[in-house]
C-alpha cells in the first residue's frame, strides 16, 4: 500500500470563490470588443494576438465579436514567451530558442496584446521582447481579463476586463472552456 510522502513540496490551495460565471466572462469579452472597436476607431488595422496559453483563446473569441460588430474580418496570433520570461532557471540545460511566428505581419498594426491575468508585469515584458523580435507595430495595447495588481514592473493594461485586489497569498485561476473544458474565474488561496 502506497504512503503518502510528508516532504511533499506541492502547495496546497483551497477555493475561495468564483470571481465570474461563463456568462460574466462573455459579457465581459463584448464590453471589451466593444471598447476596443471604440478605441481604434473600427478594426481596419487591428491585430490581436494572444499570449500563450489562456490569452489565445480570449482573442480568438474577441476577434469574433468584433468581426460581429464591424463586420469585417480581424486576424488573431499567438506569441509564446517561454524563452523570454526572466524567471527561468539558469541550472541543467539551455533551452534552444526559436522564434515562433505570430501567424500574421505586425510591421505598422495597431497590435492588442491578449492574457488572462495581469499580477507583476514580467509576463507582459516577455511578450513585449517577443512582439518587438517580429517587427514594429504602430501602436501595442494590452488587454487582461483580471488585473489584480502587485506590480513589480510600470506596466499598465489599458483593456481590463475586471479589478480584483488579492493578497499575496491568493491567486486568480482563469479557466477557459478552449483549454480547461469550462469558463469561470476562481479565487484560490495558499493554504498554511
Amino acid at each position: 500500500m502506497p504512503t503518502a510522502n510528508p516532504t511533499s513540496t506541492k502547495p496546497q490551495i483551497r477555493e475561495k470563490g468564483r470571481l465570474m460565471s461563463a456568462s460574466e466572462i462573455e459579457r465581459t469579452l463584448v464590453r471589451l470588443a466593444h471598447q476596443i472597436v471604440e478605441k481604434h476607431e473600427g478594426a481596419a488595422n487591428l491585430g490581436l494576438i494572444g499570449i500563450k496559453r489562456r490569452g489565445v483563446p480570449l482573442a480568438q473569441r474577441i476577434a469574433k465579436i468584433i468581426e460581429g460588430i464591424e463586420k469585417q474580418p480581424v486576424q488573431t496570433g499567438v506569441l509564446d514567451i517561454s524563452f523570454y520570461r526572466d524567471d527561468l532557471t539558469t541550472s541543467g540545460p539551455k533551452p534552444t530558442v526559436e522564434k515562433g511566428e505570430i501567424g500574421f505581419d505586425i510591421e505598422g498594426r495597431d497590435v492588442i496584446l491578449l492574457d488572462d491575468v495581469l499580477y507583476t508585469g514580467r509576463t507582459i515584458r516577455a511578450a513585449l521582447d517577443a512582439l518587438f523580435d517580429h517587427g514594429r507595430p504602430k501602436s501595442v495595447r494590452l488587454l487582461v481579463l483580471i488585473d489584480r495588481g502587485h506590480r513589480e514592473l510600470p506596466i499598465e493594461a489599458q483593456f481590463i476586463g475586471r479589478t480584483v485586489p488579492t493578497s499575496s497569498k491568493e491567486i486568480i485561476e482563469v479557466k477557459l472552456r478552449e483549454v480547461d473544458g469550462n469558463d469561470q474565474v476562481l479565487l484560490v488561496e495558499l493554504a498554511d
